[in-house]
């Protein structure tokens, strides 16, 4: 189960040097058990000391809230996207801004989304409608795409939030091994 911290409007007291604190890592994903809670706090540039000062703050503050163990990231704006910080990418596409309560790439004007490609080539007739009540849905209950805010973009392909890829990957590869997916971010 994820722990959606920023869906509460957290009261967090924080400087005027913190340009965003972001939850990342298996917290934020559907179908995970996370045993922790990844928290990047991305800051304007400050001194180290100051950065790991407000840090430990802003992390007293969560851990009264969240009954998991909170692992706190600090980076400023040029340490974050230095090509040797390995957790940008999933800080970019899964993050979840506890300030905006939104996606941490819209911060940048960039939308995080996962195309997920699947075959039904090789699948008989009943296995392919299958697939299609598992997607669509069947008889007035939703499907995952409904119910997880999915899309179809062609045949064989759909659109989901980073946060489905789990369920989504999960719940097809049990109907089909032709399944692959694809991060993207657009504009």
């Amino acid at each position: 189960m994820t722990q959606k911290l920023w869906l509460k409007k957290l009261k967090l007291n924080y400087s005027k040097n913190v340009f965003d604190v972001i939850q990342f890592g298996s917290s934020v994903k559907e179908g995970k058990e996370p045993n922790d809670i990844d928290i990047a706090i991305i800051f304007n540039t400050i001194p180290i000391k100051n950065q790991l000062d407000e840090a430990q703050e802003i992390k007293r503050q969560l851990e009264k809230i969240s009954d998991l163990p909170i692992h706190i990231k600090s980076f400023d704006l040029y340490s974050f996207f230095n090509p040797a910080n390995f957790a940008k990418e999933d800080i970019l596409f899964h993050g979840k801004s506890l300030i905006y309560q939104d996606y941490f790439a819209r911060r940048f004007g960039l939308i995080p989304k996962i195309q997920i490609s699947y075959s039904l080539k090789k699948l008989k007739k009943s296995e392919k409608i299958k697939v299609n009540y598992m997607l669509n849905g069947k008889q007035g209950s939703y499907g995952l795409l409904r119910k997880h805010e999915g899309k179809l973009i062609r045949p064989g392909m759909i659109e989901i939030n980073p946060e489905y890829k789990e369920i989504f990957l999960e719940s097809l590869k049990k109907l089909t091994n032709e399944v692959s997916s694809k991060e993207i971010l657009s504009r």
